[in-house]
């Protein structure tokens, strides 16, 4: 459930009226709603009440501060891949001892920053990671806590580009290397073991995937604690899908229920890094139809946002639905709606049946919240657009559009 809805005709994202907030922050704009990310993120909270855990939101999915701050409040820790994330995830003041660092290629600088942060453990990808992190931790004097994200070879049954648990993707490291490698880094003073991982795709709609993993899983941390290598942390990662279009995806409540059954008595703490199932339909993306176009074979609807806004479209052929802002009661034809971008790939529907709106009118493009603005860049020399957040009567600027001065920003001519 999201707090978009219409009311008397137009949208509203909560008790805010999206044709007000265009009016002050003009076209294409991200708009968040703080109360449908609360529900999502309390929704896992209940779910896993009773239960030792620490829900770590996938930062990837949406950095912007202002939901950082907001998610943090609520209790949530963050799942990070970079070092600029970690910068961003201790600015929005969440605590480095909630914070997970993810991510194949972690560089030498970016794991002594997280070293000195304090972060609670990085999640190790390969052997080559384990060197340069007890590298790392001997220069500095401080042993460094780690947990091995295992790929349990799971077919994840999602889109293959965001596909991480089989044996062909680059995460991870295959339960027998695994196992080596925890037999090593408890002989060694500089790592602090402190548990495991598993994370094996996104947008997933099923929650036999996630079983498959985890029982895989399971069978080395008890084969670990025989040897006398105690697992404090299990770490499932994120991908619980959301529903862009007729998808059925689980509830966060029986996602916990069949990771609980499987675990059993175990004594393990729970982390979750839930990101696109907490702030994908949390977000939309507002644009303006500039022009409407029609060719012997298409019509096409052209729209002031583009593929370098939201890259999901073009890149996944992800389906995203599309609505006016304000309904119509036009008859309704069949559309491409298109962006600027000089990329016949530059698409956000093909052969869409949507009203016959008009130049000027506004389009809102739902379940955007995940993976929009994140993955935003300037092609075309084209200034990313302002972010938005509404919490029940107000709503807020929080980050603001760029300018042609920010495009430009720290070039040079090289003759200067």
């Amino acid at each position: 459930m999201d707090y978009f809805d219409f009311k008397n005709g137009e949208l509203y994202c909560e008790d805010c009226r999206v044709l007000d907030i265009e009016k002050e922050v003009g076209t294409p704009f991200y708009l968040y709603s703080a109360k449908t990310l609360e529900r999502h993120f309390k929704a896992y909270e209940d779910a896993l009440h009773g239960i030792p855990h620490l829900v770590c939101f996938a930062v990837k999915a949406n950095s912007n501060l202002a939901v950082l701050r907001f998610l943090g409040e609520l209790g949530a820790g963050a799942d990070i891949v970079s070092g600029g994330e970690l910068f961003r995830a201790l600015k929005a003041g969440i605590s480095p001892s909630r914070i997970v660092y993810s991510g194949v290629g972690k560089t030498g600088e970016e794991i002594k920053e997280a070293l000195n942060s304090g972060v609670l453990m990085f999640n190790v990808e390969s052997t080559g990671e384990l060197e340069k992190i007890g590298e790392v931790s001997r220069t500095i004097g401080k042993a460094a806590p780690i947990s091995f994200r295992v790929n349990p070879d799971v077919d994840p049954k999602t889109h293959p580009y965001i596909s991480t648990g089989l044996e062909e993707n680059k995460f991870g490291l295959p339960v027998d290397e695994a196992r080596r490698a925890y037999e090593y880094a408890s002989r060694n003073e500089e790592f602090l073991i402190r548990g495991i991982s598993c994370h094996i795709g996104s947008q997933l709609t099923e929650v036999s995937p996630f079983v498959d993993a985890l029982k895989r899983v399971l069978s080395l941390v008890d084969e670990l604690e025989k040897k006398g290598i105690k697992i404090e942390y299990l770490d499932m990662g994120g991908g619980l899908g959301i529903k862009y279009d007729n998808e059925s995806p689980p509830l966060p409540e029986e996602y916990v229920k069949a990771l609980k059954t499987t675990i059993g008595s175990r004594d393990l703490k729970l982390i979750l890094e839930p990101g696109r199932s907490i702030c994908g339909n949390a977000g939309i993306l507002v644009t303006k139809v500039l022009y409407k176009k029609k060719t012997p074979k298409k019509a096409f609807l052209v729209v002031d946002a583009a593929m370098n806004d939201l890259a999901r479209p073009s890149l996944y052929k992800a389906f995203h639905e599309i609505v006016p802002v304000v309904e119509q009661d036009a008859k309704m034809s069949t559309f491409d709606v298109v962006g600027p971008i000089c990329e016949t790939g530059d698409f956000f529907a093909r052969s869409r049946s949507l009203p016959e709106v008009n130049p000027g009118d506004l389009l809102a493009i739902r379940s955007a919240g995940a993976y929009g603005f994140t993955m935003s860049s300037n092609y075309n020399s084209r200034p990313r657009v302002a972010e938005v957040m509404v919490y029940g009567d107000k709503f807020k600027v929080v980050r603001r559009r760029e300018t042609f001065d920010d495009l430009i920003r720290g070039e040079t001519f090289f003759h200067e």
